[in-house]
């Protein structure tokens, strides 16, 4: 059964992280450079709900694998950079929740009312907390790799 908890572990991180760098690196950048405000504020906002659900399902995933791994291992023999993968994990997360709970409904609502500034503001922070989240999702993955 060891298998299965780090297959879930690992497709969750691949969602993640892949659609992270796919927004950050390709969608965005192309959106912005071909679509105006009113055009590229609603395309954000209707694919950034489809990722985050994802991301959700995501979640689950890697917490639930996770830790069903630290079950399987027991409290007292678990690797000291799986607790260091958890709280860079948890900090993703809070990061994760503010974004989906806070600032997209903000977005939403500014596209609603066609506010473009206000939107756009709100893009460019949560532009820089995907790219924050990007990181630690980098280091957690080479805590995974190299911490063992």
């Amino acid at each position: 059964m060891t298998r299965l908890p780090i297959f879930l572990h690992l497709l969750g991180v691949v969602v993640w992280i892949g659609g992270m760098s796919f927004m950050t690196f390709c969608l965005r950048p192309v959106a912005v450079a071909q679509l105006s405000p009113a055009q590229r504020l609603p395309l954000l906002v209707a694919v950034m709900g489809r990722f985050l659900a994802w991301v959700g399902i995501s979640l689950v995933l890697i917490w639930g694998s996770g830790l069903w791994r630290f079950t399987e291992v027991g409290g007292a023999l678990v690797p000291p950079h799986w607790h260091a993968m958890a709280k860079v994990g948890a900090g993703m997360t809070a990061i994760y929740l503010y974004i989906a709970l806070r600032l997209r409904p903000r977005l939403k609502a500014a596209v609603v009312r066609q506010d473009w500034p206000t939107g756009g503001a709100v893009l460019t922070l949560i532009g820089k907390l995907v790219m924050l989240n990007l990181a630690l999702g980098l280091l957690t993955m080479a805590i995974a790799v190299l911490g063992a």
